[in-house]
């Protein structure tokens, strides 16, 4: 009886520890995409299928979140928002006006007052794009399926926000009231920083609704008046930087809440 127990027992720990190595966190793979004299690290986003969009229940829900199955093919996107100095470079070698920074400092904080259109160049400038809505909501889930990829609460000591947050943490919320330095904060499991707060980011979509069917690699609307961006900001209430949530703007516009973030099939 006591060499079964003992069987047992071991057999027990070594299911333990099997069950322990297959649920570690798989190796975050990163490489830096260098063109022009800029380098941008980016971060290897794997293949899968999830549910895009939001449960009834979820806090904070808009009408335009229905719930539906993505499959997505392996991408990469960048590890931090883009960067004045990234895109300061950019100007200075196109032409280009640099965008106004509210004197909150350029160099290492997210780049904002970005046009749709001149985004989409800089991407294509750096041989990147736009993410699709898909991939954007995707990579910052980054397999949760709560609000955030924090969880269902959002505190300011994990996203640079605005305004109330009151329906998702009790903690008083600390208003910045301007960007931050990219990565001030963790990043999600991905390996993503910043995917809540601190600016927006242009997608590439067309604004319109979901499809309510299954759908693989979607690119959003042919065409369209506004684009999307998501992700919420320095700016914008809690409910604005959920995973699911939405908005759109004309593409000629810029705001100093919206910035950039590229993504690569190389």
């Amino acid at each position: 009886m006591r060499k079964i127990t003992l069987y047992a027992s071991i057999l027990l720990v070594l299911m333990f520890l099997a069950n322990c190595s297959s649920n570690k966190t798989k190796e975050i793979e990163t490489e830096t995409i260098e063109k022009n004299g800029i380098a941008i690290e980016m971060i290897s986003i794997p293949a899968g299928t999830f549910t895009m969009g939001s449960p009834t229940s979820e806090i904070g829900r808009n009408d335009d979140e229905t719930q539906h199955e993505v499959t997505l093919s392996a991408f990469k996107m960048s590890k931090y928002e883009v960067t004045f100095d990234q895109y300061d470079a950019f100007c200075d070698a196109t032409g280009r006006e640099k965008p106004e920074d509210a004197d909150w400092g350029r160099g290492n904080r997210p780049a904002f007052n970005v046009t749709w259109d001149d985004a989409a160049a800089f991407a294509e400038w750096m041989d990147c794009r736009l993410p699709t809505e898909a991939e954007w909501e995707y990579a910052c889930r980054a397999g949760t399926t709560t609000s955030f990829s924090t969880g269902n609460e959002l505190t300011s000591s994990q996203a640079n926000f605005g305004g109330y947050s009151y329906e998702y943490t009790n903690e008083e919320v600390e208003c910045r009231e301007k960007t931050l330095p990219v990565g001030s904060f963790a990043a999600n499991a991905y390996g993503l920083h910043d995917m809540h707060g601190n600016v927006c980011e242009w997608c590439s979509d067309w604004a319109g609704n979901y499809s309510s069917g299954a759908q693989t690699d979607p690119k959003g609307p042919a065409s369209g008046m506004f684009r999307i961006f998501r992700g919420g900001s320095w700016g914008f209430n809690a409910r604005f930087c959920r995973s699911a949530s939405r908005d759109n703007s004309h593409p000629g516009n810029c705001s100093f809440n919206i910035g950039i973030r590229l993504v690569s099939n190389k």
